[in-house]
């Protein structure tokens, strides 16, 4: 398999908070946030494996900053790992106050992802080319954590 580069699948998603994705209070419900962030890993996932996938893992996931109705939630997704079935993703999301202009991070997450065959078994994926110093350093922690685990 040929090689793909992290470019050739990343992905940036957005959304305006809507009420019915919050709660009584106006702040977004976390699981509407994490459901996107999933979503972004998805799509990334599936543009570098061309299969199905399915989401293995999360790491943990910590709110630094509220979303609340009427912001905008940008969530950007890029493939960091490729192990022989799995594929790490590193997904951010910045909240945008649009009356403010102000954009700040609210979270990030790594989200692992095994790419699946049409019999719903694990299949091999294009590894990941890295081109830059960066993507060979996050591509290393990325092993390491999964090793652990």
């Amino acid at each position: 398999m040929e090689a793909k580069s992290a470019s050739a699948s990343r992905v940036t998603m957005a959304q305006v908070v809507l009420p019915y994705h919050a709660n009584a209070a106006g702040n977004m419900h976390g699981g509407e946030v994490m459901k996107l962030m999933d979503s972004a890993a998805g799509v990334v996932a599936q543009r570098h494996c061309l299969c199905n996938v399915v989401t293995v893992s999360v790491d943990k996931l910590v709110f630094k900053e509220p979303i609340l109705v009427g912001d905008l939630v940008v969530c950007d997704a890029e493939l960091i790992f490729t192990g022989r079935t799995s594929m790490e993703i590193y997904v951010t999301v910045k909240v945008e106050n649009l009356r403010l202009g102000e954009i700040k991070l609210a979270l990030e997450g790594y989200f692992v992802m095994i790419a699946l065959d049409r019999n719903g078994r694990p299949t091999p994926v294009s590894p990941l080319k890295l081109e830059t110093a960066e993507q060979e350093q996050r591509f290393q922690k990325a092993r390491e954590r999964l090793n652990k685990s």
